[in-house]
């Protein structure tokens, strides 16, 4: 996360607007408990920042409003209901002010593709509105705010690699030692997070869910920078959910296998699967493996991990 000179006036129709980068995100561990009484669940979630990034612009305006372009932009709401919009009003609520901005969202994060691109467009707007309004926010201020949008947001602000407690938001920063390698197949249609996590209550039902931790083996290769180690500990607990609700994706799992990924699973909640790979040159193999094996209608390839939420 960086900083702006960025001095506004949030009434000035003519000020500046203010750019914000920020990217996806892949579990490469997702650890998940029995469901708590407020209906959550506590996580032990390796977040790992991966280089494809949305982008929010904020202009100021005389309402709120939201824009958008890119991939699959008809399947996101334009209302106050999208998490953008969200986090620009409680920011504006903090601050005793309007949120009177326009929100123009680029996308090139999967749209509920398990890689928290909604999650990353609330940490865009809401840095894009604290540079514009010059609000002065704290990190830690921002940090709750994020909190309050959803489990996601806060490691979508940091990026980098983080191991997320409680149901994700509680955030400690991990060491990388290298470069990872991934290639993401995008799925047709998407998959909801509550839906997901529901189907993940019916089948561990009148089971002992045990308590969510890191496995030490995971993260000692993410330190070491150690891609094959790593491919080894990946784990997700929701993907035997996530393939109960859409059972073609074990399809694309068994494709970026057969083509050579050192590893495939399901990225968070799904449907996006994802592949860790060796290097550059293995991930175009595997990148056009997939997309021939007609098991997908997208790959995207990119490296990890990435910054945080970062203004342009």
């Amino acid at each position: 996360m960086t900083g702006t000179t960025a001095k506004t006036d949030p009434t000035d129709p003519t000020a500046a607007s203010v750019t914000v980068r920020v990217p996806a995100k892949v579990n490469v561990q997702l650890a998940v408990g029995a469901a708590r009484a407020d209906g959550f669940h506590d996580l032990a979630n390796v977040f790992l920042a991966v280089g494809l990034y949305d982008e929010v612009t904020a202009t100021p305006a005389d309402t709120l409003r939201i824009t958008a372009e890119g991939h699959d932009v008809d399947r996101i709401p334009l209302d106050r209901t999208n998490l953008a919009a969200r986090a620009a009003e409680l920011l504006a609520a903090r601050h005793g002010i309007e949120p009177n901005v326009h929100l123009h969202i680029t996308k090139d994060i999967p749209v509920a593709g398990g890689m928290a691109g909604g999650s990353a467009d609330a940490a865009g707007a809401l840095l894009a509105c604290d540079a514009l309004w010059s609000t002065g926010a704290s990190r830690d201020e921002l940090l709750d705010i994020c909190a309050e949008l959803g489990s996601d947001v806060p490691f979508s602000l940091v990026g980098g690699a983080a191991l997320g407690r409680g149901r994700g938001e509680l955030l400690t920063p991990l060491p990388v030692g290298g470069t990872f390698h991934w290639v993401f197949a995008v799925a047709d249609g998407g998959l909801s997070t509550p839906a997901v996590y529901g189907e993940f209550d019916r089948l561990t039902a009148g089971t002992d869910v045990p308590e969510p931790e890191a496995a030490p083996e995971l993260l000692a290769a993410l330190e070491a920078g150690d891609a094959t180690a790593l491919a080894a500990a990946l784990t997700n607990d929701l993907q035997p959910a996530a393939l109960s609700l859409c059972p073609p994706l074990t399809a694309t799992l068994e494709a970026g296998t057969a083509a050579g990924a050192l590893a495939a699973l399901v990225s968070g909640s799904g449907p996006t699967t994802a592949f860790l790979v060796k290097d550059a040159e293995a991930a175009g193999r595997v990148a056009q493996d997939l997309l021939a094996s007609g098991t997908c209608r997208q790959v995207r390839v990119a490296e990890a991990p990435a910054v945080g939420a970062t203004v342009l």
